[in-house]
């Protein structure tokens, strides 16, 4: 774990990151993260220790232009457009069980902040705070943070290796403190998670095993 100062909760928010039922076993047919399914409590858990708490959810339609049905294609890229990095099967299609959040985790009605992300045909993007790749278009979450004079955000959610890996070093470059906890994520692979999480340490973000850690360096 990385050491840092006590963390005011009052300046702290949770984020829980495409914690969807689309990223679980859940939803086996979708893209289930090995895992995806234990982590609701974790979550539940660190925003149990601050004042503020927002989410994500992926929104997409089954005509989107990545979309694949050939298991060859699957993260690979080649998709025409500058939105689009790799195909991925049909996944959290709205109206569908995989859009849902996970069982245990509120309504997206009852967070202080959501976004909703990959609704265009031909964007699909990675981080919370952007709907481009090129990160010009703000889904607001950032903006939304700062009004609330919010320093510090302890980030969880699904997978490790993809979103939560592009909306933790999109807040970290916005000049806020991330803190990613491990316990409340899970990655699609080993090896890339590993270097996924390397990667946002090398960037700043402070890494802690679990909501107990992270008791500690709150004024709780």
């Amino acid at each position: 774990m990385n050491s840092s100062p006590s963390i005011d909760p009052a300046r702290t928010a949770s984020f829980d990151i495409d914690a969807q039922r689309t990223f679980t076993p859940l939803c086996a047919d979708e893209l289930p993260v090995p895992g995806g399914d234990q982590i609701a409590a974790e979550l539940n858990a660190q925003a149990n220790l601050v004042h503020w708490r927002v989410g994500s959810k992926d929104a997409h339609s089954p005509k989107a232009v990545w979309v694949t049905d050939d298991p060859a294609k699957i993260a690979q890229p080649g998709v025409v457009g500058d939105n689009v990095e790799e195909h991925w099967p049909v996944h959290a299609v709205p109206g569908t069980a995989g859009f849902e959040l996970l069982p245990g985790l509120p309504h997206p009605a009852a967070y202080d902040f959501f976004v909703w992300k990959g609704v265009e045909l031909d964007m699909h993007p990675y981080g919370a705070c952007y709907h481009d790749l090129a990160e010009t278009m703000s889904t607001g979450v950032i903006e939304w943070l700062k009004a609330h004079h919010i320093t510090h955000v302890i980030a969880g959610g699904l997978a490790t290796d993809f979103c939560v890996k592009a909306t933790v070093l999109q807040l970290q470059r916005a000049g806020l403190q991330v803190l990613l906890n491990l316990a409340a994520c899970r990655g699609i692979a080993t090896d890339t998670s590993a270097a996924a999480v390397a990667l946002m340490q090398q960037a700043g973000v402070i890494v802690v095993d679990n909501s107990q850690q992270l008791r500690k360096q709150l004024h709780v």
